[in-house]
């Protein structure tokens, strides 16, 4: 079996984003995190409440000193970059990423940089491939999260995570239930004069039928919606 790959984060700088990161990659069914010369050292207080219970990716986090220290074990070296910055690699979107993964021999490893400056290009320049996502080209901003998100999900795709429970809906309601609703509300509007001029009842009815069809109300949505006619009809009284 495939090996998940291994998030490394280079010169995180928060707590809070390094808690974010390790949330991000437990939501797609990532473990392994190494962190390279964290700004603020580690461990870091803010990381454990961002996590948000991803706690078992922080108590098994590696901390390294340098990048060749954190990838010398790793065969596959992926950078995430929006811009290539002069280094000439082959470049894959993360769906294109996380399939090379799948039929890769040894480990594999995405390193995401920096939050306010991303990778350098000596970093870069350790990676064998590059990943990269079209981006708007005006605000091309993506926080740490949200970059492990996008490679966390691709890989996800291919392993047996459990989507959540489809919720089954109740079937619409007979027609003989929706009339009954729709009798009740033109009575209730009959007492009130609301169909003015009389000359266009039947276009005004026809547009209050479409409209209370469309939704496809369930009998109990019917019954809820018969009870509040009822209480308004009971108040006039």
């Amino acid at each position: 079996m495939t090996s998940a790959p291994i998030i490394i984060l280079v010169r995180p700088q928060l707590g809070e984003n390094i808690g974010k990161a390790a949330r991000a990659m437990l939501n797609f069914g990532l473990t392994e995190m190494r962190i390279v010369n964290p700004r603020d050292g580690w461990p870091n207080p803010s990381a454990g409440p961002a996590a948000s219970g991803a706690d078992i990716v922080l108590e098994r986090a590696e901390v390294f000193d340098t990048l060749a220290e954190a990838t010398a074990d790793i065969s596959h070296i992926y950078a995430t970059t929006v811009r290539k910055r002069g280094v000439t690699k082959p470049v894959l979107t993360p769906e294109e990423a996380a399939n090379g993964m799948l039929s890769a021999q040894g480990r594999s490893a995405i390193l995401f940089g920096a939050e306010r400056s991303g990778l350098e290009t000596d970093e870069v320049a350790v990676a064998r491939t590059i990943i990269t996502v079209p981006i708007n080209p005006e605000f091309g901003s993506l926080n740490l999260a949200q970059a492990v998100i996008l490679c966390a999900y691709e890989w996800s795709k291919h392993q047996s995570l459990e989507s959540p429970p489809k919720v089954e809906l109740d079937p619409p309601a007979p027609q003989e239930e929706l009339d009954g609703m729709i009798g009740q509300l033109f009575g209730l509007l009959e007492e009130r004069d609301y169909f003015f001029p009389p000359e266009r009842t039947g276009a005004t009815k026809l547009t209050l039928r479409n409209l209370l069809t469309k939704p496809g109300w369930n009998s109990l949505e019917i019954r809820t919606l018969r009870g509040v006619l009822s209480a308004f009809k009971e108040r006039k009284r």
